[in-house]
């Protein structure tokens, strides 16, 4: 990947994991019963950035993990806030974690993808050192 893109990529999963840690702050919101229209608006907007910019992240890697299907499985299963404020204690909490296994696969690409800038970064470095040397 050139170094453009790969950047381009990293700020981009950046901004994707900010939209995750916004999920997880409705799913508290669910638990405590402390909402209104406005903020099921907003839920209904971050779920569907979620799914768009999955697909454009998806379109310029395979992640393998999380795949397209667990994350739709989780946003499918998460409608409304009110949806959520009514479940069980239990059935929330699996949610949660299922929103917390794929949070750290996410986390876990974006560390390889800055590994993979770095060594872009490396390359291009020595590159320009031994075209001055010449």
């Amino acid at each position: 990947m050139k170094d453009k893109k790969i950047d381009q990529l990293v700020l981009q999963m950046e901004n994707y994991l900010e939209c995750w840690k916004q999920l997880s702050y409705y799913l508290e919101m669910a638990r405590n019963r402390k909402f209104g229209p406005e903020e099921e608006s907003q839920f209904l907007e971050i779920k569907s950035v979620l799914t768009q910019e999955l697909e454009l992240i998806l379109s310029v890697i395979d992640a393998g993990a999380p795949s397209r299907e667990d994350v739709h499985t989780l946003i499918s299963s998460a409608p409304s806030i009110r949806f959520l404020s009514e479940m069980t204690e239990v059935s929330l909490r699996n949610l949660e974690n299922q929103w917390h296994k794929i949070y750290i696969a996410w986390q876990s690409i974006l560390g390889q993808l800055k590994v993979q800038q770095q060594q872009e970064r490396s390359r291009s470095f020595l590159s320009s050192l031994f075209r001055r040397n010449r």
